[in-house]
């Protein structure tokens, strides 16, 4: 079996979760996340609705508090949360690279670190084309449609960090049996422009659920 069937199938395996839920159902979880300007990299600049985060030509001399990344190019939502369930949708058209998903409050934001669970990271990324899960090793992720906007879904006390193709309305991956201790906050990495390829900015989406 390779790789791609593998990975397939474990896919497969976590819609279990989910057949209690329905997609429409998981939506009105949905929360409104703004970003945090204080957790902001200095080459990232935020709308004035801190709604949309891209990567700027110049770096802003900002102050390097505790809350602030200044390693990656990342920036959190202004609100955690630490029970319960919340959904978000955030567009990533026209992009070629990014990270998007939940971390918990006390994450490393200084130094290099390995996106993985255990470090506090349940993300999904785009590469050049190349989907994965940041778990270690990485999974990658057969999607056999592009997603224009992606739902990231928390359900804290069962552990689980699910992310979905919401035009799809289908599972792209999903974290289970995961252990939630500290609060978990939203968590944003548009990359770098790539010479333009990549200077489409990541906007965190008003969720309509009777679309």
């Amino acid at each position: 079996m390779d790789t791609m069937d593998t990975d397939a199938g474990h896919l497969q395996q976590q819609l279990g979760y989910f057949s209690t839920y329905s997609f429409e159902s998981i939506r009105r979880h949905a929360v409104d996340v703004t970003l945090d300007p204080d957790t902001a990299h200095p080459w990232l600049i935020l709308s004035d609705d801190k709604k949309q985060m891209y990567r700027t030509d110049i770096y802003q001399d900002l102050p390097d508090n505790p809350e602030r990344f200044t390693y990656y190019l990342v920036v959190l939502g202004k609100e955690g949360f630490s029970s319960g369930r919340f959904y978000y949708e955030v567009q990533v058209e026209k992009k070629t690279r990014w990270t998007i998903g939940v971390v918990r409050e006390s994450v490393n934001r200084k130094d290099w670190i390995m996106l993985s669970p255990d470090d506090g990271y349940w993300t999904v990324i785009l590469y050049d084309g190349v989907y994965k899960a940041a778990t270690v090793p990485p999974v990658n992720l057969p999607l056999r449609e592009k997603p224009k906007k992606v739902g990231v879904f928390v359900d804290y006390e069962e552990g689980q960090v699910s992310f979905f193709n919401v035009e799809a309305r289908c599972l792209i991956y999903s974290f289970t049996g995961c252990i939630f201790k500290d609060k978990l906050y939203p968590y944003f990495n548009p990359y770098h422009n790539e010479g333009g390829k990549n200077s489409a900015p990541l906007v965190i989406c008003p969720v309509n659920i009777t679309d």
